[in-house]
């Protein structure tokens, strides 16, 4: 007959835990925030090649756990995004809105979800957004060619299953439960 162990087991270790509420509440904020300061941080280039991160995993979190992020995170967000981007002010703030209003149409509109529907859902975004982002700096006074984000679009697209891994992993941690003292 096997040997017992003391702990009693998965579910017995898992007594009187629960994940911590501001660890669950303050870390899809968080990582959106400092996704958003990386590409900064990487490389000064004279023409986008890294993918906007920030936008990624606002993407990537408003999927992944759809209710998890309001409707009007974008707002926010977008401000702290539009602050470090380099994009005309404003730019962030209105294009991340309307991508979570869109997430929340689609959410409503189409109750089965895979990853390939998220996946193409996301491409749309993904490249709806890059292109915008051009059209609005070009207003405010630059002349730069489509072919110019490119690089960055298919960068983007590509990235972004590897960004929702990265989030889901994330997500594992944030919901970890921790032990409760009474």
């Amino acid at each position: 007959m096997p040997k017992r162990s003391r702990s009693g087991g998965p579910a017995r270790r898992n007594i009187n835990r629960a994940p911590s509420p501001l660890l669950a509440f303050t870390l899809p904020w968080l990582t959106i925030l400092v996704g958003s300061l990386v590409p900064g941080w990487l490389m000064i280039a004279s023409a986008p090649v890294l993918p906007p991160l920030g936008f990624l995993l606002f993407l990537s979190w408003r999927q992944l756990r759809p209710g998890l992020l309001p409707i009007w995170s974008g707002l926010p967000l977008g401000l702290f995004d539009d602050l470090f981007s380099g994009q005309p002010f404003g730019a962030a703030v209105l294009l991340w809105s309307l991508a979570a209003i869109v997430l929340e149409l689609i959410e409503a509109r189409v109750p089965w979800r895979s990853f390939l529907t998220e996946w193409l859902v996301a491409i749309g975004l993904i490249v709806t957004y890059i292109v915008a982002c051009l059209v609005l700096v070009n207003l405010a006074g630059a002349g730069a060619h489509v072919g110019i984000i490119l690089p960055q679009v298919v960068i983007s697209v590509l990235s972004y299953p590897l960004v929702g891994r990265l989030v889901a992993v994330v997500d594992r941690f944030r919901l970890t439960p921790i032990m409760v003292v009474q």
